[in-house]
């Protein structure tokens, strides 16, 4: 039997995640929909969402153990009012700074990664325009897997 490796593992490990959130926020901060929404992020926001979403692509747990929780990341969302509008573009710059960095393109991948995008952000753009947190603060991280196609592509 095959190992499959975690979507963290096929996208190159943390130094890949930390770079594709670098390089995202940067495109957001240059944005004049998402800069304005963004413009006071703390020094550590890239890092803690690169920690996030490399947790829950099967990474190490840096952000669950260290930095916040599922429960913390959705509170940072509360009261923002993000529109669809935003998520959108959230979407669309981040993809595109996917796509320049050369994150891996086969169809499995991309499709578990814009699988996880979608669900995401319509969970934050949900959550912004709630008073308080839906869920209980010990509300485990989210992991995400492969899906239906099990595991990456590889040519025969």
């Amino acid at each position: 039997m095959k190992t499959v490796p975690t979507l963290y593992e096929w996208a190159g490990g943390m130094p890949v995640f930390e770079k594709l959130m670098e390089s995202f926020y940067d495109k957001v901060l240059q944005d004049p929909l998402l800069e304005p929404v963004f413009k006071h992020m703390s020094p550590d926001h890239r890092l803690h969402v690169a920690h996030f979403v490399a947790e829950v692509f099967g990474g190490p747990k840096f952000y669950s153990t260290a930095e916040g929780s599922h429960f913390k990341m959705i509170q940072k969302h509360i009261g923002k009012h993000l529109t669809e509008a935003h998520r959108k573009q959230w979407i669309k710059l981040l993809v595109e700074t996917a796509d320049t960095l050369a994150l891996p393109d086969d169809p499995e991948f991309r499709s578990a990664f814009m699988a996880y995008l979608e669900w995401g952000t319509r969970l934050a753009v949900m959550n912004s325009n709630l008073e308080e947190s839906p869920v209980d603060a010990n509300e485990p991280m989210p992991a995400w897997g492969w899906g239906v196609p099990g595991g990456p592509y590889v040519p025969s």
